[in-house]
């Protein structure tokens, strides 16, 4: 069995020029000829910012770039025929495509309602501190410029379970919409303020059966246009886990396909909740290990002070490793965003070599990381910064190495704070496989480290050149594997 490989293919900051799909069409087949497998690809559909969203903000699902909304015809990434041509190129090249999915809320109504809602505290969803009163409300979305073309569904408020901002009163808060199918929030199995349903914009209430009706119209209409391979969804804590169990089971029902399906359940160090969320879709999805993410970023921050056999502590790799999705980083995490938790340059190496080398979890690399950016923006402190994230060297040499060294038994030296390691034995269905890997969060350090018998008098080198030395494996299949500081050493066959 081949070693998969996921990447992200864009950033936050990607520039808003119509690029990106004609930049993967171009990219597919280098991207399968250097190690990768699948991609995944930002929000296809119009934002509320037009030409300039990022596409996390919904407005229109239908339109791929097709229809003259919200000041623009294309999206961020360009037509519906340019989207079209380079998922084509994609599958054509060998890769699978995979689509992301924003059902949880709406952004950008094309019409004011008077609504009857109950105003909340931010930090107790739960907690009202109103009696029911009228707002004005952004709730109502016609698509004017697409006029019923795909589909005559008009969303109006009683698709919604929440807003935040009244314009009547020109007021932001947090409001709960008090409508046919409910009087509060809908039942999510995150209980971070009370009750998270509610994250931003006009809050989609899948209580509503036309609601749930019309999403998975939608998205037959989606695959049988795009021709996707699976999906992945956005913001799925904030949601009630039987809609996707109902969408997932209907999609695949009908065309009779897997969809591989990941979800961003985003919860860096609460395992629980995400074992939780995997039983209540009874494994229809696989899950970003936000955890493992977290000890990233705090082993980056921590330096030799973290623990390195602790890294796997409390994962989704190590807990579920058949359901984890492993990354570095994502537009999230990265500088400046929403939930910045940036692991440091000296640190990404040693944390792809974690996610790229073992038998467990699927990895995803992040688009800067291949591609490297610069952008400026506002931080949280108000003030504009400069961000340069230079692409990480020789990642091209980590692909190669996954997909044609790290095969077979994994033999594990996580027995020092400051130094690990593990082999891998190699299998007969790759030639020349096998490898070991040392990793440093503090000095020059060495390890002896089996990597089985049939490697005796063979000479191993380090691939990513780090460390200049070559070793010969012993009579009995163990060397002394050495590492530089504050590194990452890939020790595998000379001239393989």
């Amino acid at each position: 069995m081949e070693n998969f490989t996921m990447l992200q293919f864009f950033e936050w900051y990607y520039p808003a020029d119509g690029s990106l799909w004609n930049h993967f069409k171009n990219e597919a087949e280098r991207l399968k000829s250097i190690g990768i497998d699948s991609v995944w690809l930002p929000p296809a559909h119009k934002g509320m910012e037009g030409s300039k969203s990022p596409g996390y903000d919904s407005y229109d699902l239908y339109d791929l770039g097709e229809f003259d909304q919200k000041g623009s015809v294309r999206t961020k990434y360009g037509t519906k025929q340019e989207l079209i041509d380079a998922v084509n190129a994609g599958k054509e090249a060998g890769l699978q495509v995979y689509a992301d999915v924003v059902l949880n809320h709406m952004g950008g109504a094309d019409e004011k309602e008077v609504v009857t809602v109950k105003k909340v505290t931010p930090e107790n969803r739960n907690e009202f501190i109103s009696e029911p009163m009228e707002i004005e409300a952004y709730t109502k979305f016609t698509f004017p410029g697409r006029q019923g073309k795909y589909s005559s569904f008009v969303w109006d408020y009683q698709c919604f379970s929440g807003v935040d901002f009244d314009a009547k009163n020109e007021e932001t808060a947090i409001f709960s919409i008090q409508n046919q199918y409910g009087e509060g929030w809908q039942d999510v199995l995150d209980v971070e303020n009370g009750n998270y349903d509610y994250l931003m914009l006009s809050d989609i209430d899948f209580r509503n059966p036309f609601v749930k009706e019309e999403l998975k119209r939608w998205g037959e209409w989606f695959y049988e246009t795009v021709g996707v391979d699976g999906f992945r969804l956005d913001a799925i804590k904030h949601m009630d886990p039987e809609f996707y169990n109902e969408w997932l089971d209907h999609l695949r029902g009908k065309y009779q396909k897997e969809f591989y399906t990941v979800g961003e359940y985003w919860a860096p160090y609460d395992l629980p909740s995400m074992l939780t969320y995997i039983e209540a879709t009874n494994r229809r999805m696989s899950l970003f290990d936000a955890p493992l993410q977290g000890n990233f970023y705090k082993a980056s921050k921590e330096n030799s002070d973290f623990n390195l056999c602790t890294i796997f502590d409390n994962t989704l790799v190590q807990a579920c490793p058949e359901l984890a999705v492993t990354l570095v980083e994502n537009h999230d995490t990265q500088p400046l965003q929403s939930l910045e938790q940036t692991v440091e340059a000296w640190f990404r190496p040693l944390a792809y070599a974690l996610i790229l080398f073992r038998k467990d979890g699927y990895p995803c690399i992040f688009y800067t990381d291949l591609y490297g950016t610069k952008y400026t923006d506002k931080g949280n402190d108000g003030e504009e910064h400069e961000i340069t994230l230079e692409r990480i060297d020789k990642l091209e040499v980590f692909l190669y190495v996954r997909k044609h060294l790290a095969y077979g038994q994994q033999n594990e030296y996580f027995d020092h704070p400051n130094c690990i390691g593990w082999t891998r034995e190699g299998d007969d269905d790759h030639e020349n496989s096998g490898c070991a890997i040392l990793i440093s969060n503090g000095e020059d350090g060495t390890k002896a480290m089996f990597v089985g018998e049939k490697h005796a008098g063979k000479t191993f080198v380090d691939y990513l050149g780090n460390v200049g030395d070559e070793i010969v494996i012993g009579e009995d299949g163990s060397a002394t594997f050495k590492v530089n500081g504050r590194s990452v050493a890939l020790w595998g066959l000379k001239n393989n």
